[in-house]
């Protein structure tokens, strides 16, 4: 069945003006032929799309969903647009990277720069997602490359060692903590913890390390974005997991201070991920080829937790 472009926004106008003949009018139509290729729309799809009144017409439930699907499409078609005409000023590829909130805080942005000096040709578009939204995103075509914290949840990715990581502390100045250099998670489990949202890696990790110990984690706020994790840091609210580079910038900034987690865990790394196929596209190699100079794959871990970011 081919749907024609003009019929769609001929539909995408009624629904809008809850009239045939405004919706015509808009689309520089005679009534006639508007109203014959609804009528046509509507066999073909064997559903009615509008009910007809006495002062126009109310979309039904199918045209509702028909809509949603119209408008999709021409998000669509104005990306391919934007993306097609960009070659014309010279730009030669487009780089999609999902990447969760702890790698954009540390290592990312540098090496984006770096790359993107390298390949001016080459645009770059970066959306901060939690690592498995990442990973589906790749996965699913929605994005070129990934860039998140183990596990590795899906099998259709191939991985490679981007950057060694290490989580750390923030207390307040004033708190009992800060005396010390470094502190153990056991510690940490007597105060109440600010983290970010549910499925972030360092959250989720937290919990099964707490419910390992047969402790619970006291996790008073849970916040989106790093800065304000410090803010309510320094605030006196709690304490605070987060990653090190970061949390080193912040106890320059705010009232708190950075310490050491001495736990193993802290300890990880961040993950580059694309699609698994026998020859990756040639923006995507370079891609690759440029953060992950020693292509040294990446393991899964025995024991995934269930979300990360």
């Amino acid at each position: 069945m081919r749907l024609d472009l003009t019929t769609l926004n001929l539909v995408l106008a009624i629904e809008q003006t809850r009239s045939i003949t405004r919706g015509a009018e808009r689309e520089h139509l005679a009534l006639a032929a508007a109203s014959k290729r609804v009528s046509d729309l509507e066999a073909r799809l064997g559903v009615q799309l509008f009910e007809r009144r006495a002062r126009g017409v109310e979309p039904t439930e199918a045209c509702r969903a028909l809509v949603r699907h119209i408008r999709s499409l021409h998000a669509s078609l104005h990306a391919l647009e934007s993306e097609v005409m960009e070659f014309a000023r010279g730009i030669k590829g487009h780089l999609r990277i999902a990447a969760n909130a702890g790698s954009i805080a540390e290592c990312l942005p540098a090496d984006l720069a770096a790359f993107s000096q390298a390949h001016p040709q080459i645009r770059i578009s970066l959306e901060d997602q939690t690592s498995a939204e990442a990973q589906a995103a790749v996965a699913e075509g929605r994005a070129d490359v990934a860039v998140f914290t183990a596990p590795l949840l899906d099998n259709r990715l191939q991985t490679w060692i981007y950057r060694p990581a290490r989580l750390a502390v923030l207390v307040p100045r004033a708190h009992a903590l800060a005396r010390q250099e470094t502190v153990s998670f056991e510690a940490l489990l007597d105060y109440d913890l600010i983290g970010l949202h549910a499925g972030a890696a360092a959250q989720e990790l937290m919990r099964e390390q707490a419910q390992a110990r047969g402790r619970t984690l006291n996790a008073r706020l849970q916040v989106r974005g790093f800065d304000a994790i410090a803010q309510l840091v320094e605030a006196g609210l709690g304490v605070a997991v987060l990653p090190e580079a970061p949390a080193e910038r912040f106890a320059k900034v705010f009232e708190v201070k950075r310490l050491r987690l001495s736990d193993d865990w802290a300890q990880r790394d961040y993950v580059l991920g694309v699609a698994r196929q026998e020859r990756l596209p040639t923006v995507v190699q370079r891609f690759v080829d440029a953060l992950c100079p020693g292509h040294q794959e990446a393991k899964a871990p025995t024991a995934p937790i269930k979300t990360t970011r």
